[in-house]
């Protein structure tokens, strides 16, 4: 491949005099390394503004007057708004350039962030929480989420590519675990003598930049090559698979959503009068043991295989996550959620690794984009009624019935593909 063959931004040219045989196609080494170093570097600003954005959220809803069941609803129309724009993006993706949809994307956290300050009543939110990309909880959803993971899996092998998954999500929990921290800068402006609602209106602000930093970034990704669009096409010989597996990551996310990060914040300020500063410190922690947990995953995947990891992590997270709900002291119940967070996202690379492996590189876009849809449409069902149960004696309903949920999942996912082995377990 020549230089003058490349479709590359110009300081990335000298890439392409360097490359590998992957199969199908020759692809620059150096082309991937910066490809995906983008990719994870995107991943880390979208991450720091999620991280700041599900814990102001709540607080901000509250401060303008909606109750714990309205917030509720809010965090309901969020993740369903979210569910219909990505399978929307997974259907359209295969024919257009990944690149652009990319860039549209950040363009849509731009507009989110510029919009909510300049809202109260609770029609107008929902309209903008439906639309938007501020998600109560933080991690593999909204509709960038496919988008990078095509783009992160076209460009590695698949003996890098669990791993490269690793790095991806490693990336994100830490750079959410800093905006976690930055969840308290509303607080120390409303002590240097700024408002209360101004307070948070700048932190909206703050995540509209991050977007356009974003779409900075997602700029300097290669367009897609027109054979690859061509190739590229909706599901057809893995949709057995993969509705299979959006069947049960539905189960999965519906528990999820029984307690987003929004309401989890909402239960600690509500359940132990918890302040801003303190929940932004211990979201903090809790996105930095699920950060470190993910390379731990890419080891433990390659001795017990992907399946194994996704549920012998998972289960032991769950039984934590009820026993916090019994819980009446904070210093026990936040030692238990800690414990929690790293186990409980140990899966999220080796599932991502899982669905790109096991179907086709042409149906790649469309199954990141089915699997992920029916997990945020089962998952927006459960904040509103979340909402509900905080409210009943026992605050911690939601907590229980989200860990009991989970455990069945977990064990009807090893039922179920146990025996189906991606290509490096297969080879192995």
């Amino acid at each position: 491949m020549s230089p003058k063959h490349c479709a590359l931004p110009a300081w990335r040219v000298m890439a392409c005099d360097m490359s590998i045989d992957t199969g199908s196609k020759r692809v620059s080494s150096k082309r991937i390394s910066s490809e995906v170093l983008i990719l994870y570097a995107a991943r880390g600003v979208r991450g720091f503004g999620d991280g700041f954005a599900v814990i102001i959220l709540p607080a901000y809803l509250s401060a303008i007057g909606l109750t714990p069941a309205e917030i509720g609803v809010v965090a309901t129309t969020a993740l369903l708004g979210s569910s219909l724009l990505t399978l929307v993006v997974g259907f359209v993706a295969p024919r257009h350039d990944l690149r652009t949809m990319l860039i549209i994307g950040a363009a849509l956290m731009v507009a989110t962030g510029a919009a909510f300050p300049q809202i109260q009543h609770i029609a107008f939110v929902l309209i903008v929480a439906f639309v938007g990309t501020i998600n109560p909880n933080t991690g593999d959803s909204g509709i960038l989420v496919p988008l990078e993971h095509a783009m992160l899996t076209r460009s590695v092998a698949d003996s890098d590519r669990t791993r490269a998954f690793a790095r991806y999500s490693l990336t994100g929990a830490l750079a959410t675990a800093a905006g976690a921290l930055a969840a308290a800068t509303p607080d120390l402006l409303v002590a240097s003598g700024f408002g209360r609602l101004a307070s948070f209106e700048a932190m909206f602000y703050g995540y509209a930049a991050l977007g356009l930093v974003g779409a900075a970034l997602y700029r300097q990704l290669p367009h897609a090559q027109a054979e690859e669009k061509a190739a590229s096409t909706p599901l057809g010989p893995s949709r057995h698979t993969v509705y299979k597996l959006a069947a049960l990551f539905s189960l999965d996310s519906f528990a999820g959503g029984l307690i987003v990060q929004s309401l989890l914040a909402l239960w600690l300020f509500e359940r132990f009068d918890l302040s801003l500063s303190a929940a932004s410190l211990f979201f903090f922690w809790t996105s930095v043991l699920t950060a470190f947990s993910y390379p731990v995953a890419a080891r433990l995947s390659a001795r017990i295989g992907l399946i194994n990891t996704m549920v012998f992590t998972h289960i032991p997270s769950s039984i934590f996550l009820i026993l916090a709900a019994f819980s009446s002291d904070l210093i026990l119940a936040l030692g238990l959620l800690l414990v929690r967070s790293a186990l409980s996202q140990m899966d999220v690379p080796a599932r991502s690794s899982y669905v790109m492996a096991v179907v086709t590189p042409a149906e790649r876009t469309a199954a990141a984009s089915v699997t992920a849809v029916p997990r945020s449409l089962a998952s927006s069902l459960g904040p509103a009624l979340a909402g509900v149960l905080l409210a009943t004696p026992f605050s911690g309903l939601p907590l229980v019935a989200c860990g009991a949920l989970k455990i069945a999942y977990d064990l009807a996912l090893l039922y179920s593909f146990r025996h189906v082995k991606p290509p490096e377990e297969r080879e192995a």
